[in-house]
């Protein structure tokens, strides 16, 4: 059974409005945010087989919380491409990475996340995609199964876990 975990970056800061958006990097909110589901998915025992996450500040800084909880960490690719990328182009980046493992990790941005992962659900438990449907809001920890040996298909995937930080405290 195959794995695909999606995190929206955190809450990013906006006090600087001559810095250019791949620059921002996270509010202090954010970064506590980050820290606290760090934790829980440490907690949880999960730890991807390779990381995939968009070049941008506050992506690269909310993964950095993940990887201080993970020894030892998995390989990370920081791609520029993933920076506000649109379902379809994730869709085609996944699907160009090798299944080696089990789980991957994609870090990056909305609209992109979140069109991906209705996408590739077609079940859930416990009405979690009802949340998503609504909204994957910043610092949001996604994990979709697979059971199929093709397992980046629409519709293929069951939502197992749908974590908001604000969820945990």
């Amino acid at each position: 059974m195959r794995s695909l975990h999606i995190l929206r970056h955190a809450k990013s800061a906006w006090d600087d409005a001559d810095l250019d958006d791949h620059d921002r990097p996270l509010a202090p909110r954010g970064r506590r945010a980050a820290s606290r589901m760090a934790g829980h998915i440490a907690e949880a025992g999960i730890r991807p087989d390779i990381v995939l996450c968009s070049s941008a500040a506050r992506a690269r800084e909310t993964l950095a919380a993940f990887l201080a909880t993970w020894r030892p960490p998995p390989p990370v690719s920081l791609e520029a491409g993933l920076y506000m990328a649109s379902a379809g182009e994730l869709l085609t980046r996944l699907r160009r990475q090798a299944p080696d493992g089990e789980s991957l990790l994609l870090v990056g941005h909305n609209p992109g996340l979140q069109q991906l992962a209705l996408g590739l659900i077609g079940s859930d438990d416990a009405g979690a995609l009802t949340r998503l449907r609504r909204k994957l809001p910043t610092g949001t920890w996604v994990e979709i199964r697979f059971t199929v040996d093709d397992w980046l298909q629409n519709g293929a995937g069951r939502l197992v876990r749908f974590v908001r930080p604000r969820a945990l405290g």
